[in-house]
């Protein structure tokens, strides 16, 4: 295995397999964990990629579904301990997000939707800073200038001159409304959204008010798509204190209908463009 593998992929993956194992020998979670005298929910988490798994777990799973052909225990084993190296983002420390961030660096293309703000990876350093303070009042600076920092890193797949992420993004009206630091930030980050939105890569729609009701009112998410087959799409929902993820091929395909519905209702990419270049123009009198 190459040294530069996504841990956070690598989970994912090595948990899949491992949720493979359990269905062909006809287990529940509950019976494994029983067997290993280990809580449900242990197993559940290392089934769906969101708990470190060791290589002693690989081996006593391998054990209980009675894996005989040592290639693949070993094979298995190494995806464990490629899945325990750091991604570029542990060098910033606890990050709550951190599991995004992992399938946000290896996924090929984002469909976002946001209500509210700018997306972090089309935000500015000063409309982000200016952004995380406002919604972490009680946040230290230092804290504060990881998150920018962490954000702007992440940025870096947008500007990749090879396989860059693909990205769609579609905002409301208040995203690009809302005053977030003053009107200058708001200039900058406005004429900066214009620019990433003319990149081949990059597609920025909006839906004006005058839309009213649409299928985005319940709030923020992304759907994420992977380059590998293996990889089932995710759709993320962020929270205050915890995050959801599904993978379900029902949920991903419920909200993917969802965000068909969104695109066809907002401005198409010209149109939005000329519309966010009017609300510059708003915040430069």
């Amino acid at each position: 295995m190459a040294s530069n593998v996504n841990p956070t992929v690598r989970r994912r993956r090595l948990g899949q397999e491992l949720r493979r194992l359990r269905e062909l020998k006809g287990m529940t979670a509950e019976e494994v964990a029983e067997r290993l005298l280990v809580s449900q929910s242990k197993i559940s988490r290392l089934e769906n990629g969101r708990r470190s798994i060791s290589q002693r777990d690989v081996r006593d799973l391998c054990g209980v579904y009675e894996v005989e052909d040592h290639r693949i225990v070993d094979s298995l084993m190494q995806m464990a301990k490629d899945s325990r190296q750091q991604g570029w983002w542990h060098s910033f420390g606890d990050i709550p997000y951190s599991v995004y961030i992992g399938l946000e660096t290896d996924a090929a293309s984002l469909r976002v939707y946001d209500p509210q703000v700018v997306p972090g990876l089309l935000q500015t350093r000063n409309y982000a800073e200016s952004l995380i303070t406002g919604a972490l009042p009680e946040a230290a600076q230092a804290d504060i200038d990881k998150r920018v920092q962490v954000r702007l890193r992440r940025q870096e797949r947008i500007s990749a001159p090879e396989n860059p992420l693909r990205l769609w993004a579609v905002l409301d009206e208040a995203a690009v409304r809302r005053e977030v630091g003053n009107r200058q930030v708001m200039i900058e980050q406005l004429e900066y959204l214009l620019e990433a939105s003319q990149l081949p890569h990059v597609t920025v729609q909006l839906i004006p008010f005058s839309m009213g009701a649409h299928p985005g009112v319940s709030g923020q998410y992304a759907i994420l798509e992977f380059p590998d087959a293996a990889d089932s799409s995710v759709v993320y929902i962020e929270g205050v204190t915890s995050d959801l993820y599904l993978e379900k091929a029902q949920d991903v395909q419920k909200y993917s209908v969802m965000y068909e519905h969104l695109r066809a209702q907002a401005l198409n990419a010209d149109q939005t463009r000329e519309y966010i270049s009017n609300v510059a123009k708003d915040y430069a009198r």
